[in-house]
């Protein structure tokens, strides 16, 4: 019995000695607290915008072929949620381009004329349109470009044109 409370006594003690130290001012909790920040970071190539995940991508690709490439990134093409969500987005595709360029996003009435959805299935309450528009010329406009005209509003278009996009998706 004495040598198996000699054991114990042995084995607490390295035990402890070979435990990390708690950093100077800082406590047990605050590793914890990293860990949870860092799993709402988004992943390299990628810019956080509120709550969400965006990546802005050059190559020009139809609607659904970007809207293809974003779910190969884990992501769907982007929906905008606000107008300072909107703005961010802008600086992000300025920042990347160097210019306030046409996108697609990921909005799309393809399945029924006028009843707007976004690819990622969120609601679709915010709009930026531009005067005019959505105006489905030609009875073939049924996805929306971003940064259209002077005024860099949103447009419907031929969702077979070929434009750069925007991806979105969670941490």
């Amino acid at each position: 019995m004495k040598l198996l409370a000699v054991f114990l006594l042995v084995f607490s003690m390295v035990a402890l000695a070979s435990g990390d130290p708690v950093p100077d001012g800082g406590s047990p909790g605050d590793d914890q607290v990293d860990l949870l920040q860092r799993s709402n970071s988004c992943p390299a190539g990628w810019t956080q915008i509120n709550s969400r995940c965006f990546q802005y991508v050059l190559k020009p690709m139809s609607w659904a072929r970007a809207e293809r490439n974003c779910l190969s990134m884990g992501a769907n093409l982007g929906s905008v949620q606000d107008l300072n969500e909107y703005r961010q987005i802008q600086a992000m595709i300025a920042t990347a381009s160097y210019e306030v360029k046409t996108a697609w996003i990921g909005g799309t009435d393809a399945q029924e004329l006028n009843i707007w959805l976004w690819s990622d299935g969120s609601r679709f309450t915010y709009t930026d349109w531009c005067s005019g528009e959505p105006s489905n010329y030609e009875g073939k406009q049924h996805c929306i470009q971003m940064n259209y005209s002077v005024e860099r509003c949103w447009d419907d278009l031929n969702c077979a044109d070929r434009l750069p996009s925007v991806c979105v998706k969670k941490p």
